[in-house]
């Protein structure tokens, strides 16, 4: 698939919207419901931003990532995370060849979807290779670099019920997530439709729909996208409001959050908000769009207090209280 080249910006913003049009069309020959899924996973993938997707086993996150890395003709590699996993089983490692010269054999980070599967499986150590990795686009063994495909997308998975013999990721590392993803069960009629489909001999025919030249062009397209000061502001506010004992924090943050999210959090409201815009076929991002990803960029980043466990306080519940 060849660049595509747009007069203006406007072109290029429509032609972002209709991409995402049939990318969702695509996607859904395979994957039955989880809309909102999709379109936080793509939106993310626009933002040039990784994400956590937590859910109980069974309900189709693996599929769903090889599904979205097929119709956008990218590589795709999935890392099952074990407690044994070596950073060099994901990194790769220097071997010797058989003229006795030191050569990278690359890892299966090299790709440009990686699906962590079960991130909080795996010690710490491996867990800060891939986060690292996240974060520089590109890896260090044997003290040379190596760069990354690009694009690079991580799609991590977490199991939120089994937490025996598991390392969750502390917050430092949450916040390389530009979102985090719950995925819930389907309804009746979508399980009713999911069993018949798979119990059932299906080929699926997905076409193509964009390429990794052209992602790399709408990643560009969405940081050009103008946002109105009150709205940029707005987006701003809604992170500082989730810093107990602040200024601006709310009565609710003070007292069922014990840590608020930091400014990485505005930068992926601010991304986050354009790219919405850009996909529903507008030019500028308003309020309703920062709103519209708010729980995904602000969920992982706050800290609910013993009080808010105690009581039954929610993320949600406090994020919703913001608006």
């Amino acid at each position: 698939m060849a660049q595509a080249t747009y007069k203006t910006d406007v072109e290029a913003v429509d032609a972002l919207a209709a991409s995402y049009a049939q990318l969702k069309q695509e996607i859904g020959k395979v994957i039955v419901g989880q809309d909102e899924v999709v379109k936080a996973v793509i939106i993310s993938l626009f933002s040039n931003g990784h994400s956590l997707l937590v859910g109980v086993p069974g309900l189709a996150k693996t599929l769903l990532v090889s599904t979205i890395a097929e119709v956008l003709d990218l590589e795709f590699k999935r890392i099952q995370f074990t407690p044994d996993l070596m950073p060099s089983d994901i990194m790769g490692s220097e071997v010797l060849d058989e003229d006795r010269h030191f050569k990278f054999n690359r890892g299966p980070l090299f790709a440009n979807i990686v699906l962590a599967d079960e991130i909080n499986r795996t010690p710490p150590k491996t867990q800060a290779a891939l986060l690292e990795a996240m974060q520089e686009r590109s890896v260090t063994v044997a003290g040379v670099r190596h760069t990354l495909p690009s694009p690079f997308f991580v799609l991590a998975t977490q199991n939120p019920i089994e937490q025996e013999g598991t390392y969750p990721l502390p917050e430092a590392q949450l916040d390389r997530f530009m979102f985090n993803i719950p995925l819930d069960y389907p309804s009746y009629e979508e399980e009713i439709a999911v069993v018949k489909g798979t119990t059932s001999v299906q080929n699926f025919d997905l076409k193509h729909v964009l390429s990794g030249q052209q992602i790399l062009q709408f990643q560009q397209l969405i940081r050009k996208i103008p946002i109105a000061d009150n709205v940029l502001e707005y987006a701003v506010s809604l992170a500082t409001k989730t810093r107990p004992n602040t200024e601006r924090a709310t009565g609710m943050v003070n007292d069922y959050i014990s840590w608020g999210a930091g400014p990485r959090a505005s930068q992926y409201l601010v991304l986050g908000a354009k790219c919405h815009a850009a996909i529903n076929g507008k030019y500028s991002p308003d309020m309703e769009d920062v709103q519209a990803i708010a729980k995904y960029v602000l969920r992982h980043r706050i800290v609910r207090n013993y009080k808010a466990e105690a009581e039954g306080v929610s993320e949600e519940h406090v994020i919703e209280s913001l608006f």
